[in-house]
């Protein structure tokens, strides 16, 4: 077998199809990293198109696109090369089952605590946004954070039907919490999941609602002066807050809604605001993304921020 200075090659199409080629770590006792990568194929949630628990798996494989190999990945904007001293690994999945929500979202939750128990922030894989309740309830004994969230929908539902613990109510749920400070909600448009009431109630509770047209309109960098600075955040995004030109694959489309660069923009500018304590990014359903590129543009996202965000916390 032919030799390598730094190691085998690992082009994207060979191996295991773990988030960026990243090593596995299958014990959960010991996660040594600076991000854990964690699946949460949940999809119980939803209201209309189901298919996000095959989410985790085709991000997954569409990050294997963007694994750099040894060398980190140079931006020539930046003049940076991001990822290159990372520690990111796969601990794989929150075990998921079938028809029971609460356990589910117990395990969810489980594989959270134990990732923050490590020192290392949390990436969740989702999954429909019900997901993020648990991811949320973990935190309940970390220092208070500010939630950003990006989405077509406000999913500030607080019971509908009896239903609290779907895809949603998660943004109401995260609100009851005392640990959490507040809200930035970006990209909520046209005809939401939420009615007036709930509206009225986010704000109440603390929440900073803006549509994609109000977005343009102020502009990136008025927008990120709008959340509060040196605060812990964590993100929340639906990629269903991108337009559906872009993102095709899920479960509730939106039409008007953002391009790459404008939520990437808002997250660099974030990482250089305060520290970014845990990300979750749900929604993708890749039954519905014939050409890969839902799942490809959550993977180019997430890679980009963690970059940004590990280079701008040293």
């Amino acid at each position: 077998m032919a030799g390598y200075d730094r190691g085998r090659l690992d082009l994207p199409f060979v191996g295991f199809c773990t988030f960026a080629k990243s090593p596995i770590c299958s014990d959960w006792d010991k996660i040594d990293a600076d991000v854990a990568v964690m699946g949460a194929p949940f999809d119980f949630g939803t209201q209309w198109r189901a298919g996000a628990r095959f989410g985790p798996r085709s991000i997954r494989e569409a990050s294997t696109l963007f694994a750099f190999g040894h060398d980190g990945a140079y931006d020539h904007e930046d003049d940076v090369t991001y990822l290159a001293d990372a520690r990111i690994v796969d601990i794989g999945d929150a075990d998921i089952i079938h028809t029971d929500t609460v356990q589910s979202h117990a395990n969810i939750e489980y594989g959270v605590r134990k990732i923050l128990k490590a020192g290392a922030i949390p990436l969740v894989l989702g999954g429909d946004h019900s997901v993020n309740i648990p991811c949320i309830n973990a935190f309940d004994d970390q220092e208070p954070f500010h939630v950003v969230h990006v989405d077509a929908h406000l999913d500030f539902v607080d019971e509908r039907h009896g239903v609290r613990f779907g895809h949603g109510n998660p943004l109401r749920r995260a609100a009851e919490k005392p640990y959490v400070t507040g809200l930035t909600q970006l990209g909520i448009r046209n005809v939401s999941s939420t009615a007036k009431d709930g509206y009225d109630d986010a704000r109440r509770m603390g929440s900073d609602i803006l549509s994609v047209r109000q977005f343009r309109k102020l502009g990136v960098d008025a927008v990120i002066e709008r959340i509060p600075a040196g605060k812990r955040y964590y993100l929340t995004i639906d990629i269903d807050g991108f337009d559906p030109s872009i993102a095709p694959g899920t479960g509730t489309p939106s039409h008007g809604g953002f391009t790459y660069y404008e939520v990437l923009e808002l997250l660099e500018g974030l990482t250089r605001r305060g520290t970014i304590c845990g990300i979750d990014l749900v929604e993708v359903a890749p039954d519905y993304d014939h050409t890969g590129g839902t799942a490809i543009l959550a993977a180019q996202l997430l890679l980009n921020v963690i970059g940004r965000m590990l280079y701008h916390r040293t």
